[in-house]
């Protein structure tokens, strides 16, 4: 069965779950899924939905340069699950928030408010790209282009579909198609192993033995201090990094809003975070597997680790099968963190900054608008054609998660008779991760030190002492 030909089945699932969820469609549907959810789908949709498509295909190649320590992080992760658990879903259920910066003007005011949620904006518009761009550009090469569609109007043709499958039921209907894409990207990925071994001949045996004896397959680094792969660097950044990506993100919070408890909430939240680390470990395991198939086989792999697993199978090296399962893989990796990312934009447009929530005319107004400017950033990411400003564009992603992190521990842990001096808080925001860049090219050529995700921490710790210098009591 041909790519394009699975492709449009895949999507013609996608419209009929949209259409079973979105039967009796609300503004609270959209952006709370009416607060009925199973949690078990919640948890198992939002491991696909953190996967996006450039973890489907940069995580294989991690294990060029940093063996199978990437690990680490993903046992930080589930301490990090455990607090927003046991921390963050306690208050946004008590507050019965819609949109999780609500609680910053609670606890300070409109400004810091708005401050908040426009550093989430930010960086969900310019994730959202990134990671659309990646899917829109492997499936130019290999549905569209065999079509004569230009790269423009087939990044309209994803996002149109994605837009119109999410347009009236919103969450309700992505805590779904979340289930059926976390099913298809990991039976894509499981296939894509099962075709790699059937070329090599390697049984479940001797698969695990090539892994074990590869250099790569090196998971703790505790010999290193300076190294970013060193242990504590890793763990204790894996933790921070889903208390700001997962429980100060709206998007992924948005979903966990949806389930009917605080208690079911925190089971999802739990058991997703347990399910990433044997997920990860299958995708690092592809990668040394990989890696030793080109050694076998003398394949000359392209230089960045993120083009191996695209290279071996679009080229037709592990079969047809590979090809067809990569394609509808990272399809679903991508359209998973997608779909909910204009779901979370719309409702942080609708509800944070122009603050009516009920306007449905509003509502799809803004869904549209969000689609639009995240095809143009496609669009602008395409004629860069350069990786290294994608790469850019995440560091400074990550940049932008520090002043949230300051803003929530100073309004969770601080005594509520502290607020900041409300007009100080953007300048705040925006100086701490400036510094935080100045600090690390210092560190660096001063010091040999080289900033790993722990930059984050720091960040995050200057937002909060800028936030207790500019307090008023």
């Amino acid at each position: 069965m041909s790519v394009g030909v699975l492709f449009v089945a895949y999507f013609a699932v996608l419209f009929a779950i949209s259409r079973w969820t979105a039967g009796r469609a609300t503004n609270d549907t959209f952006y709370r899924g009416g607060r009925r959810s199973p949690w078990w789908a919640v948890a198992f949709g939002m491991l696909g939905a953190s996967m996006s498509g450039v973890t489907f295909v940069s995580v294989p190649g991690m294990v060029q340069n940093s063996a199978m320590t990437y690990l680490q992080m993903c046992m930080g992760f589930i301490v990090g699950y455990v607090l927003v658990a046991l921390i963050l879903l306690p208050v946004y259920y008590r507050l019965e928030l819609t949109s999780i910066y609500t609680f910053l003007e609670q606890r300070f005011g409109r400004v810091s408010y708005h401050t908040g949620a426009s550093f989430f904006l930010l960086s969900k518009l310019l994730g959202a790209g990134v990671r659309l761009y990646l899917v829109c550009a492997i499936l130019q090469y290999l549905v569209f282009d065999a079509l004569g569609l230009p790269f423009g109007i087939s990044a309209l043709v994803i996002l149109l579909l994605i837009w119109l499958y999410t347009r009236r039921g919103g969450i309700g209907t992505i805590v779904w198609t979340d289930c059926l894409q976390t099913v298809v990207l990991l039976t894509a990925l499981a296939l894509i192993i099962r075709a790699l071994l059937s070329a090599e001949g390697w049984g479940i045996a001797e698969a695990v033995q090539v892994i074990r004896e590869s250099p790569m397959s090196r998971v703790f680094v505790f010999d290193d201090v300076t190294s970013r792969q060193y242990f504590w660097k890793q763990f204790v950044s894996g933790a921070f990094i889903v208390v700001v990506m997962t429980g100060l993100d709206q998007d992924m919070m948005q979903k966990n809003l949806t389930c009917r408890t605080l208690h079911e909430s925190q089971k999802n939240m739990i058991v997703n975070g347990l399910l990433y680390l044997p997920a990860n470990l299958m995708f690092l395991s592809l990668g040394v597997l990989l890696y030793a198939y080109a050694a076998r086989h003398a394949v000359a792999l392209p230089a960045s680790g993120d083009e191996v697993l695209p290279f071996l199978c679009a080229g037709g090296y592990l079969g047809q099968a590979a090809t067809v399962c990569f394609a509808i893989g990272i399809s679903a990796a991508a359209f998973s963190s997608a779909d909910s990312a204009l779901t979370a934009l719309t409702t942080s447009v609708c509800v944070d900054l122009w603050h009516r929530p009920d306007d449905e005319r509003l509502r799809r107004v803004v869904h549209a608008v969000v689609t639009l400017v995240v095809l143009g950033l496609i669009i602008a990411f395409r004629a860069l054609n350069n990786t290294s400003v994608i790469d850019a564009v995440y560091v400074i992603a990550s940049y932008t998660c520090g002043p949230l992190l300051g803003l929530f521990a100073f309004g969770l842990f601080m005594p509520r008779r502290f607020k900041p001096a409300e007009r100080a808080v953007p300048y705040i925001c925006v100086a701490s991760p400036v510094l935080c860049y100045l600090l690390s090219q210092l560190s660096a050529t001063y010091w040999g030190y080289h900033f790993g995700y722990e930059i984050l921490l720091l960040n995050g710790a200057l937002t909060f002492a800028g936030l207790l210098i500019a307090k008023r009591s």
